[in-house]
């Protein structure tokens, strides 16, 4: 098996969920009244079990480079698409201040976890599982702050920084250092990674269940100029520019294989709840998630085996 197959069989099973999630809609198995409950559970509880059983007894977050640089990398690769895309909102046909700050926000938001981390587990080892998750705190800060500035014209949301998964990451990143797999009870480790086993495949049934109730919304006059210029930059400029910085940043085997694993990345899900409850454009973010991602089963691959290839890993 090449390795394209490898990548490829990697990715589709989260698009096969997805969908799952999709049809779970359509056929009223998960109505939109549990949403919040399960989306509560997932965030609250189960990403968090997930991020501490994958930081604990990780070696390469002993290495103090693995746990200040990523979240440095994180925040400034999300904020270097959105920069991106500021100077190139021309090309998007784009006239109203939402949909062009939604358009900057869909370039330069990108689906760090759902879609990055079954990967990782797929194509990796725990290690970079682990730096992964430790990336993603910088991409957490840039949300709530660079992005949502973008769509609230400059107003921040910093106390929402402090969520579960983020915590999750602060408290793991010490008890790996004082080596707390030693000494912290087996049933809890135990229990932690049952529960966080669960936190992908609940999280991405939901994304295509929010994807499912927003369907009726992609179509429009304007919508294609839209999609191509939304693509031609989330999945084409940036996984340049991501594999520039993997190849030359002095950094460790994980973190560039981090970078290359989010260079391939479509859009975020999470775009949609953005733009719908912080003054954006819910069409735009929705025709970016689904175009991004549909192009994604091809690019995804591609990218990622291209970057392993250029950055040398």
């Amino acid at each position: 098996m090449n390795e394209f197959q490898t990548v490829l069989l990697a990715v589709l099973p989260v698009f096969a969920i997805t969908f799952a999630g999709v049809l779970m809609r359509k056929l009223n198995w998960l109505t939109e009244e549990s949403d919040q409950s399960l989306l509560r559970v997932t965030v609250n509880v189960l990403a968090p079990c997930l991020i501490f059983s994958s930081i604990l007894q990780n070696h390469a977050l002993r290495n103090v480079g693995n746990v200040v640089l990523p979240p440095i990398i994180g925040f400034g690769t999300v904020s270097l698409g959105m920069i991106v895309a500021s100077g190139l909102t021309r090309i998007s046909g784009l006239r109203e201040r939402k949909s062009l700050a939604t358009f900057i926000l869909c370039v330069g938001l990108y689906n760090y976890g759902y879609i990055s981390v079954p990967l990782a587990n797929s194509l990796f080892d725990r290690e970079t599982i682990g730096v992964l998750f430790v990336h993603n705190l910088g991409v957490e800060i840039a949300l709530w702050t660079v992005c949502l500035m973008v769509l609230n014209e400059g107003r921040g949301g910093w106390k929402k920084i402090f969520n579960p998964p983020v915590l999750a990451v602060l408290l793991s990143l010490p008890l790996n250092f004082l080596h707390g797999d030693q000494w912290i009870p087996k049933f809890v480790l135990v229990t932690a990674k049952m529960l966080g086993e669960c936190a992908i495949p609940m999280g991405i049934i939901l994304i295509g269940a929010t994807m499912g109730d927003h369907l009726h919304e992609f179509h429009s006059a304007s919508g294609w100029r839209v999609i191509f210029s939304l693509c031609a930059l989330r999945v084409g400029l940036m996984p340049l520019l991501f594999l520039l910085l993997a190849k030359f940043l002095p950094c460790s085997l994980e973190l560039k294989r981090v970078i290359v694993l989010q260079s391939a990345m479509p859009t975020a899900t999470f775009s949609i709840v953005m733009a719908r409850h912080y003054g954006g454009d819910t069409p735009t973010a929705l025709r970016a998630v689904i175009a991004t991602s549909v192009l994604g089963l091809i690019t995804i691959p591609l990218w990622i085996r291209f970057g392993l290839k250029f950055v040398g890993l």
